[in-house]
Parts: C-alpha cells; sequence; structure tokens
C-alpha cells in the first residue's frame, strides 16, 4: 500500500507533462507540431487516464480502511521556519481525483473533434492539460500555502481559457471579469492563510486543526480574530465557487468554448471553493459563528441562482445560473454540518453538469448552420426549438442531465439533493423551506431550458448556403476566423479562400500543377461545406456523442452508491468510509444521523419528488406544446385555477422577469458603485495629479523662465542705466520705509 501511495507525486505531473511537450513542440519545432496537432490529443487522453486508473487504485485503498498517506519534503528553512512541499492522500483527496479526472478524460475526447477547426487548438488542448494538473495538485496538496500555490494556477487557466476566443470583445471582457472578481477572493484567502500562521506557526492542516482547537478550548486565542481570519479563507471559497456576493463572474465565463464551460462548472474551478471549505471543515467547526456564515452564504445563494435563471435566454448562462444554485446547496450543506451530503452532491451534480454542457455545446454545433457563426443566435434558445428530431441522441441524454438535476429518482442528484433537503429540516425549518422552493424553481428552468430547446417547432428561418455565401454570419465562426479558412490548420493550407466556386491558394509552396493535389483540398472542401454549413441542424459526430453517452451511465448509477438505509434492511452506503475521514466523524458525531429507516426516506423522498414535478408541470404549462391542448380539456383545472393564477402572474411577470433577466440588478449595482465610482476616483486622482503637482512644478519653471526672459532684455550692457535703475529702486525702497516709521 505504502508502495503505492510513494508514486502519488505523478497525479499532477503525467497532466502537466502534456502541457510542457506541447509548449516545447510549439518553440523548437512549430511546423511539425501544427502539422500533427490532432496527435496531441492522443497523449493528452492516455495520460490522465492513467492518472484516473492509478487514483481509483488509491480510492480502493481508502474504501478498504488504508490510513491517511502524508509526504512532505523541505524546500526552504530558515532558522525557526521551515517551509515543507509534499502530496496528502486521503478519502477527499480520491474522490476529488477521481472526479477531476473523469470528467476530464471525457472532455479531452469531445474537445477534439469541437475544437477541431480552431487555429489555436493545439493550445487549447495545452491550457486544458495545464488546467486539469493544476486542479490535481490543488487537491493533492498538504499544506495551505501549497494550496495557495495552485488556487492561483487554477484561476490562470481558467483566465485563459475564458477568454480564448479573447479577438470577440465580449470573452475579452469575460476573462477580465473572472480574473477582478476572483482576486478579491484570493486577498482574502492569502490573508487568511498568513493570519493562522501567525496564530499557529504552522501551514500543515493536521498541525493547524489540532493547535486551533487547542487554543479555542483554553481561550489561547482571541476569538474575534480567529473568527476574522477563517472568514478571509472562506472568502476565497466564496469566489472560486461563484457564491453571493461574488458570482458575478460565472455567467459571463460562458464565453469561452464549451467544454471549457463542462470543466469549469463540473470538476475544476468552481468545485476549489467546494474542497477548500471541506477541507478546512475541521478548522472551520472549531471557530464561532463561521459555520452559520457557510450556511447562511449558501442559502442565499442557491435561492439567487435559481430566480436568476428564470427568464435567462442563453442555455449556457442559464446552465451557469444552475450551477450557482446547486453550489449554494453545497454550502449550505457544508455549513449545517452534512459534509457527506456535500461531497456526495458535488459528485452526482459533476456528472450531471458536465452532461449537460457537452448537451448544450452539441445543441450549439447543430445550431450554428442556420444561424450563422454568432453566439448570440446560436446558443439563444428563443431560436431554437423542434431540434428532438434533427438531434435525437442529444436530446435523450440532455433530458437525462435535466431529470436529474430536477431530482427525478432514481437519477444522480435525486439521491444528494434529497439527502440535503432531509439534514436541513433537522438544522433549521426555514432553511428547509427555502431549500424545498428552490428544488421547485430548479425543476421548472431545467425544463423550461429543455422545452425552449426542443420541444414545439424549430423558430428561426432555414438560410440558404448558396444565397448567404457572402453573408458576414457566415464568414465569421464562432472561433474568430473565417469558417472557410479555418477548416484545416496546415500552414499549406491557411490562405485558403473560396472565390467563384473555385479553390486558390496564396502559398508559395504548393504546386499549380500538382492536379491530384488540388483534386484532394476540392473533395475535402466540399466536404467540408456539406457538412458544416447544410441548411438543417444535424446531430454530432461520434466522438462527441461517446462522451454524452458515458455521461448518461453515470447520471443513471453514480447515485446508488449513496444509498443508504437501515442496516437491517440495505446497506450500499459506500460513502460513508470513503468521503468522511475519521477526523470530521468524531467532530459531527451526533449532529446528523448516520442513517434513516425507510419509512423516513420514503416521506422525504415523497416530498422531495413532488416539488420536483410540480416545477416540472408548471414549466409544462408556461412551455410546452400541449398547453392549448391541456386548456381545450381544462385538464389544467386540476391543479389550479387558470384565471387566478395568470391574473396574479400579470401582476408580477414583469418585475419578475426583469429581476431575473437583468441578473437581479447586481451587476448593474456593482458597475454604479464599485465601476464608476473608482474610476471617478481615478480621473480625479489624475487630475490632482495633472493640475496641482504637475502645474506646482510646470509653473516654477515657467516662472524662472519668463523672469529670465524679463531680465535679459533689462541688461543693455550700460553701467549708466544699471546706476540709474538701482538708484531709482533704493529711493523707492527709502520712500516707503520712511512712510512706515512715521
Amino acid at each position: 500500500m505504502e508502495h503505492t501511495y510513494q508514486y502519488a507525486w505523478l497525479i499532477p505531473i503525467l497532466p502537466l507533462s502534456v502541457t510542457m511537450l506541447i509548449g516545447l513542440g510549439l518553440i523548437f519545432i512549430p511546423m511539425a507540431t501544427k502539422d500533427i496537432r490532432r496527435i496531441w490529443a492522443f497523449p493528452s487522453i492516455l495520460f490522465l487516464s492513467i492518472v484516473m486508473i492509478f487514483s481509483a487504485n488509491l480510492s480502493l485503498q481508502q474504501i478498504n480502511g488504508s490510513p491517511i498517506y502524508q509526504y512532505l519534503w523541505s524546500w526552504t528553512i530558515n532558522n525557526d521556519f521551515c517551509l515543507e512541499f509534499g502530496y496528502l492522500i486521503d478519502s477527499l483527496t480520491s474522490i476529488m481525483s477521481i472526479l477531476i479526472t473523469t470528467v476530464g478524460i471525457l472532455v479531452l475526447i469531445y474537445s477534439d473533434n469541437y475544437m477541431s477547426h480552431d487555429q489555436r487548438y493545439l493550445l487549447f488542448f495545452a491550457f486544458l492539460s495545464f488546467f486539469t494538473a493544476s486542479m490535481l495538485g490543488l487537491v493533492t496538496s498538504s499544506n495551505l500555502i501549497q494550496i495557495y500555490i495552485f488556487w492561483e494556477l487554477v484561476g490562470m487557466c481558467s483566465y485563459l481559457l475564458i477568454g480564448f476566443w479573447f479577438t470577440r470583445p465580449i470573452a475579452a471582457s469575460a476573462c477580465q471579469k473572472a480574473f477582478v472578481t476572483n482576486r478579491v477572493g484570493d486577498f482574502g484567502l492569502l490573508l487568511g492563510i498568513l493570519g493562522f500562521y501567525w496564530i499557529t506557526g504552522s501551514l500543515e492542516f493536521r498541525d493547524l486543526f489540532q493547535i486551533i482547537n487547542n487554543m479555542m478550548h483554553e481561550t489561547g486565542v482571541n476569538p474575534f480574530f480567529a473568527t476574522l481570519c477563517a472568514s478571509f479563507l472562506f472568502l476565497g471559497a466564496v469566489a472560486k465557487s461563484a457564491q453571493f456576493p461574488l458570482h458575478i463572474w460565472l455567467p459571463d465565463a460562458m464565453e469561452g468554448p464549451t467544454p471549457i464551460s463542462a470543466l469549469i462548472h463540473a470538476a475544476t474551478m468552481v468545485a476549489a471553493g467546494i474542497f477548500l471549505v471541506a477541507r478546512l471543515l475541521p478548522l472551520f467547526i472549531s471557530i464561532p459563528h463561521i459555520m452559520n456564515l457557510i450556511s447562511l452564504i449558501g442559502l442565499i445563494t442557491l435561492l439567487l441562482g435559481a430566480t436568476l435563471a428564470l427568464a435567462q435566454r442563453d442555455i449556457k448562462r442559464s446552465l451557469a445560473y444552475s450551477t450557482m444554485s446547486q453550489l449554494g446547496y453545497m454550502m449550505l450543506a457544508l455549513g449545517i454540518g452534512s459534509y457527506r451530503a456535500a461531497l456526495f452532491h458535488l459528485v452526482t451534480h459533476a456528472y450531471s453538469k458536465a452532461l449537460l454542457f457537452l448537451g448544450s455545446g452539441s445543441i450549439i454545433h447543430s445550431m450554428e448552420p442556420i444561424v450563422g457563426y454568432s453566439p448570440e443566435k446560436s446558443q439563444n434558445m428563443l431560436l431554437m426549438g423542434g431540434l428532438t428530431k434533427y438531434v435525437p441522441i442529444t436530446r435523450t441524454t440532455f433530458l437525462v442531465g435535466t431529470l436529474s438535476l430536477c431530482g427525478i429518482p432514481p437519477l444522480a442528484c435525486f439521491w444528494s439533493k434529497d439527502e440535503i433537503l432531509s439534514n436541513s429540516w433537522l438544522y433549521s425549518p426555514m432553511f428547509a423551506i427555502i431549500a424545498c422552493f428552490t428544488a421547485g424553481l430548479t425543476a421548472f428552468y431545467m425544463f423550461r431550458i429543455y422545452l425552449l430547446t426542443f420541444d414545439g417547432s424549430l423558430r428561426v428561418h432555414f438560410q440558404n448556403y448558396s444565397s448567404t455565401k457572402n453573408s458576414s454570419s457566415h464568414s465569421v465562426s464562432l472561433w474568430g476566423k473565417g469558417v472557410y479558412k479555418g477548416f484545416t490548420r496546415n500552414p499549406l493550407f491557411l490562405k485558403l479562400v473560396k472565390k467563384n466556386n473555385e479553390v486558390f491558394f496564396f502559398s508559395p509552396k504548393i504546386s499549380k500543377n500538382n492536379k491530384n493535389f488540388i483534386k484532394k483540398i476540392r473533395y475535402f472542401h466540399t466536404y467540408f461545406i456539406n457538412k458544416y454549413t447544410s441548411t438543417y441542424p444535424h446531430e454530432s459526430e461520434n466522438t462527441m456523442l461517446f462522451p454524452l453517452l458515458i455521461l448518461v451511465v453515470f447520471v443513471l448509477l453514480i447515485g446508488l452508491i449513496g444509498i443508504r438505509f437501515d442496516e437491517r434492511i440495505m446497506n450500499l452506503d459506500i460513502l460513508s468510509k470513503w468521503i468522511t475521514p475519521l477526523a470530521l466523524r468524531d467532530l459531527l458525531h451526533g449532529t446528523l444521523p448516520d442513517s434513516i429507516n425507510s419509512s423516513e426516506f420514503i416521506i422525504n423522498a415523497t416530498s422531495s419528488v413532488s416539488i420536483a414535478i410540480f416545477g416540472l408541470l408548471i414549466a409544462y404549462i408556461f412551455y410546452g406544446s400541449a398547453y392549448s391542448f391541456l386548456i381545450n380539456l381544462d385538464l389544467i383545472n386540476l391543479f389550479v385555477k387558470r384565471s387566478i393564477f395568470i391574473g396574479f402572474l400579470d401582476q408580477n411577470k414583469n418585475m419578475i422577469y426583469s429581476w431575473s433577466y437583468h441578473r437581479g440588478y447586481i451587476d448593474i449595482f456593482y458597475t454604479r458603485i464599485f465601476s464608476m465610482s473608482i474610476r471617478r476616483l481615478a480621473e480625479l486622482i489624475n487630475f490632482f495629479d495633472q493640475c496641482i503637482i504637475d502645474g506646482i512644478i510646470n509653473g516654477v519653471g515657467l516662472t524662472s523662465f519668463f523672469m529670465g526672459e524679463g531680465v535679459k532684455y533689462v541688461g543693455g550692457g550700460r553701467i549708466s542705466s544699471y546706476l540709474f535703475f538701482f538708484l531709482f529702486y533704493v529711493s523707492i525702497f527709502l520712500v516707503i520705509f520712511l512712510l512706515y516709521q512715521q
């Protein structure tokens, strides 16, 4: 066992090696590296698969009761200060490693086809491997300073990938927004790390937890200062996991490629904040009021995210607010001490949300030939509808992910969300009511996304390629370059243009007499035009559908590992030993039940499923194609009185819609209060610097210049003139002196 753990340092190193190889290839042999660019996807997938198998082996050992393993080596030694780096293998590390690698492999397979026509294909895979390596380094870190280093690397990778299509101004603005917002949380995290090091003199988790626990019981530390430092640590998690009020970067992060959106929302960026709180939960439990703060922030976030998702038109932004709401559930569970339920929901939500985002990418992929290569159109759900007959596999997988997130059994999120709702009732009935209400909203807006996308008929007019060959919608692709210029990245093809139905090359390296070569290029060009500019939505390639089908299997089966009843009836609870470490089992003992009997489970499940079905029904009433059929048969009167319900809606729909569509006016508030205030302050400081500080200095110089110029003309070189002026001024001063004496 220990022999296996000695090689755990390979977990972040193997994905990092792919990034280094691609970078060295682009530096030293750029032409050859670009010529075989599609081959680089293979080592990326292979190395991450090795890490996944190794992580699975470590997880099996943790399930079988293997102890926690930690390996450290000294990096900096100075007098009493010793900074050690290493890796920590425990249940939390193993489950996060499996989650990151499985989702990462599927995203890599998906990206190979999704990004195949992008000029920066190699850089995308280099960034993607660096992203997974940074996250794997974060979850295996053995101390706070090491976590902070990988924390910043994760933020840097997200900045590069969110702004991957930086030629679009909105994408460039989105990555800057994510960067600035996360800097606020990162600064708080750094302050918290320094504060706890000043208190305890250690950065290692085990020493930190033990020292703080002893100090708090023996009043060896100021409780207010310890609470302040813990709040700073939590601020870092608030920014990374898009919790209120630092959630504003997450919807704008959807301007990046869809595979990155899937990875950020499933296993890397937003999962980092949940991981940090889970890792530091023994510390937070020992400090008063922090757990209440965590649960309160989670509660606000889950409700806010659900309300902001109600009226969004962009399919990826709607899913982004869904992620924000589900992260609120996880943070709420951690705040009330339901450690197991929080991590269980992190796992189930990751696979469900990866399925939904990759499915949305397949939908966008199918819509682009119709509406043009414009994200504002290809991601707009109001232009979709009726896609079931065009993309049946994508539709089926998307429906499975939708029902899972809604909490419909036996899909994955049902088991984890139901556990969070049950534990919320034990903690606070008010928290539970809000959480249950949000579960209904989740079912409503998720089924709304599904219905707007697949139900009814296609709401956008078909565009014929022949009539739009000069249209700008087809001349600019989603990836920032001409769609015809971008279908291949071989340097010989980079200047390919289409003119008068002929293919011309402006490269001196291509022989004009090579007819076979030109024939092959024309064939590929015709294939490309027929495939990617067809006048109807089309199903994605098999390499994009394969990850969706694998994720469907995960969504169907992953929830079964968390089933737990009374041991006399059934005990399939694999997570108890896997997720919850021994240190937390003692701290959380007695706060929440270890198991529930079958009757309690059935009661809780019935109520949560009823709420979800009610939300689905309301969404179907407003957005389903059979709405008029229901009205004609008066079936709707079995649930609500339509006249009363619609009347209430008419009075409040504008307010609800405006609140949701404008993101709760929070972005506007931040723009006016912070952005404009900072800009005005900067303008005021700039005015003071240029007009006051520089004005004084320039004024002194100008005064000296004019005085010198004046004196220059006074001096004529005649002594008689000098004596005259001297006597004249002396006389004036004598007169003034005499008058003053009188």
